[in-house]
Parts: structure tokens; C-alpha cells; sequence
């Protein structure tokens, strides 16, 4: 007799067996994924406002799962965070939002639902916001990162130029007067008196070098906002001390009669290393300086340098590290790779130019000269190796290092008012020097 009949209730019953088991596997995995997020611990809330875009981000132990919708009448962007209780850390980034903020007016945070936080963010104009998640790396944790950009962004040459109108203006006339003077001294006859006044307000211009139009200097401080750079034994922090440099060459190259100077941050936020070199290219900038005040693993480095562009490789060990080091700015900082620009990350790889970097060479001589009048130089030539910052491929570019901020006695002197100024003094001699046996040729486009 046969035994399948008797059999049947047993397969059923297995089956049912191994249904209910599965159900009960994924309610537990459910069960855990809730745990996870439900245990998430807010480690920190911080808000990096600026004119480019402002930066939230919310550090935790795990990643966050989150949904968010922009609404209009009024602008807002409302955030819900999944599997968090409202907690005195959340509520500090309320406190956080600056007055001068230019998107954000307030934060408005509450215990939307059991387990899940909302966050409302109050806007001055519209925005058009990029979220993600940064992994662990380096101090910080998992890094949830708002990034909130204005829908319609400034012209950065625009305003450059309606900044520097009058500087302009009185170049030009500066100029004609200069050819007046010749053509009366060519004529035998003198010139009236209006044309031998000289022009108020500015200084004139090196006899040695006559320049038809305003050389425009973009200045990068380096690192910012989530990225702090190298961190001296006092707690001194290089994005600080490399800011307050830039700041003081803006100021002395802006005295100057036939230039100006673009900051590619002009406050404490992060800017990616490709946008860095975009802005510089969006000013149409006569010169990029990127300045630096680095660390190294031996304390006892010390002494100023000079990089420029290789594209053979880096000169000598110590350029390579510091090159690597530099190069990982955008990890820590936080950019979103998913957004990233493509063609800009392919320009920059491939059209960097053996002109770009003879330039550099040059302009990075007279600058490294200037500075080793008064400072020690960790080196007395200038160093190459593969910055990503100094991959315009049609700028000349240099990146300074001010001295090593991993040197007690060296950090001393990058937080002196004096030495800062010195420096600052020392890098506008160097460019200005490099552009009177170089002037620049006409300018594309109306700048």
C-alpha cells in the first residue's frame, strides 16, 4: 500500500512551518532595523551659513534614515528624521542659526510621530537643497548633511566687477593720461595741469610695467566649516590661520592700483577642492594662490614652501604626503559625490597644461624668494606634486604653505598678527614682481 496519502499532512504542516519561521525571521530583522535607529545618538548639530550655500549636518553613531519635501508660501524645507526622540542636542540647533544666515531664519524642531523627529526649516528665499550621508572618517562620525544652495546663484565675475567699477575706471584714466604725457613730451609741449594730477585714492602703478587692465587674484584659503585642516598642540585649528592670511593679502592687493583679489571663502565653510579651482576660473583670475599652514608626522618640521602643479610626479617624498593630505580635504569636509560634476573632475585631470605649470614655477620662485627674505624655508626651490586645488589648466597656480602649524614653535608664530602680515607682505612682493616681468594680455569676455 502505498504511503504519499499519509505523507500529505506532514508536507503541509513542514510548509506552514517553514512560512511561519520565514515571517518570524524578517519580523526579527524588522525588529532590529527599528533598534538600530531607534538607539541612533545624536553626537552634534552644526550650521556652517555662507553666501554660497548654507550647511547643516547632524553627526550621529548610525546612519539616518530620512525623508524631506520643499513647500512654498512661505519657503521651507521640512525634514522627518526616522527612529529618534527629541533630545537638548537636537534642540541646540535651534540656537544656532545666525542672524545673518542668507537662507535660513529659523529651525523649528519637534516629535512629529512616536519615532520620528521633524525638522522645519524656515527659508529667506527659495533653495534648492542637496541631502546625503557621509560615512565615518578621520573624528566625526556618520554625517547627515543638508546643503541648502539658492535657487538662483550670484555671478561671481558680476560682482567682481561692479566691486572693482571705480578701480577700473581710474586704471583706464590713469592710462590715457600716461599717453598724453608721452605724446606732449614727443611734441616738445606740457601738459595742463589736470593730466599731471595724480589720480586720487590709488597707487600708481610700477613705472617698470604698464597695465592696460585690473590682474585679478583669486585667493583660497584652505579647507573650512567641516573640515578643519591640521591642529596644532595649542588647539589652533589651519583653516583659522590660513583665512586671516587671506584676508590680509585681499586687503594689501586691493590697495594696489591695477589689481584685485576674489576669495574663494571669505568665512568658515567648506568649499570642495574642484569648486575651489571652478571659482577661480568663473572670475577669470590671472593667478590662483592656495594657502596652507600644514602639519606633518615629524613635529619638528619646520620652515615655509612653495608647490606647484606635477604632472611627472611629486618631487620628493614629503610633497607627495602633503599632496595626499591635501587631496583628502573633500572626504573630510564633505562633498556629495553623487552630485559632483563630471566634466569638471575630468577638466581638471586631463588639461592641466605644461604652461599652466612653467607659469606656476615662475610666479612660485619670486613668492618663495619674498617669503625667505624674513622666514626659514622648509625648502629653497619650489616643490611639484599632484595638488588637485592647482589643476586650473589655465591659470597659474601655486599653493603656499606658511609654515607647520605641527611645530610648537611655529604654531606660536602662524597665530602672531605680525607674522601673518609679513607673509601676506611677502606673497603680494612675489606676484607682484612674477606680473611686472609678465603683464597679463587682454582680458576675454567684459571683465
Amino acid at each position: 500500500m502505498s504511503n504519499t496519502p499519509s505523507n500529505k499532512p506532514t508536507n503541509l504542516v513542514r510548509r506552514e512551518q517553514l512560512k511561519l519561521s520565514a515571517k518570524l525571521l524578517s519580523f526579527a530583522l524588522l525588529l532590529t532595523e527599528i533598534d538600530i535607529a531607534w538607539g541612533a545618538k545624536i553626537l552634534g548639530v552644526r550650521i556652517w551659513p555662507s553666501e554660497d550655500y548654507t550647511r547643516i549636518t547632524l553627526e550621529s553613531d548610525t546612519p539616518l534614515p530620512i525623508s524631506q519635501q520643499v513647500l512654498s508660501n512661505p519657503d521651507r524645507l521640512v525634514v522627518d528624521v526616522q527612529g529618534l526622540q527629541l533630545n537638548a542636542t537636537l534642540k541646540d540647533l535651534v540656537a544656532k542659526v545666525k542672524p545673518n544666515d542668507p537662507y535660513v531664519s529659523q529651525i523649528r524642531v519637534g516629535q512629529y510621530q512616536p519615532t520620528v523627529v521633524r525638522l522645519v526649516f524656515d527659508l529667506k528665499e527659495p533653495i534648492t537643497p542637496q541631502l546625503f550621508t557621509l560615512n565615518p572618517i578621520g573624528e566625526y562620525q556618520y554625517r547627515m548633511v543638508f546643503d541648502l544652495y539658492p535657487t538662483a546663484p550670484p555671478d561671481p565675475l558680476m560682482e567682481l566687477v561692479k566691486s572693482s567699477a571705480r578701480k577700473e575706471s581710474a586704471l583706464v584714466k590713469a592710462n590715457e593720461e600716461v599717453d598724453q604725457i608721452a605724446q606732449f613730451a614727443t611734441k616738445k609741449e606740457a601738459p595742463s595741469a589736470p593730466v599731471m594730477q595724480a589720480i586720487p585714492e590709488v597707487k600708481p602703478a610700477p613705472k617698470t610695467a604698464k597695465y592696460q587692465r585690473l590682474i585679478t587674484i583669486a585667493i583660497d584659503a584652505g579647507h573650512g566649516g567641516e573640515d578643519p585642516g591640521a591642529i596644532g598642540s595649542m588647539g589652533s585649528k589651519e583653516k583659522h590661520v590660513v583665512l586671516s592670511v587671506a584676508k590680509r593679502l585681499r586687503e594689501k592687493i586691493d590697495g594696489e592700483s591695477y589689481m584685485r583679489s576674489f576669495l574663494t571663502r571669505d568665512g568658515d565653510y567648506f568649499v570642495p577642492l574642484h569648486v575651489r579651482v571652478q571659482k577661480a576660473r568663473s572670475v577669470q583670475a590671472d593667478l590662483f594662490v592656495s594657502i596652507h599652514a600644514d602639519a606633518f608626522i615629524e613635529t619638528n618640521a619646520k620652515g615655509a614652501s612653495v608647490f606647484a602643479l606635477s604632472q611627472m610626479g611629486a618631487s620628493s617624498t614629503t610633497a607627495r604626503w602633503m599632496a595626499n593630505k591635501e587631496n583628502a580635504s573633500d572626504l573630510i569636509g564633505g562633498i556629495n559625490i553623487k552630485t559632483q560634476d563630471r566634466q569638471v573632475a575630468n577638466l581638471l585631470l586631463d588639461m592641466s597644461t605644461s604652461a599652466q605649470i612653467k607659469d606656476s614655477l615662475q610666479v612660485g620662485n619670486s613668492v618663495l624668494r619674498q617669503i625667505g627674505g624674513f622666514a626659514p624655508l622648509h625648502k629653497g626651490n619650489v616643490e611639484q606634486a599632484s595638488f588637485a586645488v592647482l589643476k586650473a589648466p589655465d591659470i597659474p597656480s601655486i599653493l603656499v604653505e606658511t609654515a607647520f602649524i605641527s611645530n610648537p614653535q611655529e604654531e606660536v608664530k602662524l597665530n602672531d598678527e605680525a607674522y601673518q602680515d609679513r607673509i601676506a607682505d611677502a606673497i603680494l612682493r612675489g606676484i607682484k614682481d612674477y606680473f611686472s616681468k609678465n603683464p597679463p594680455v587682454a582680458k576675454r569676455g567684459n571683465a
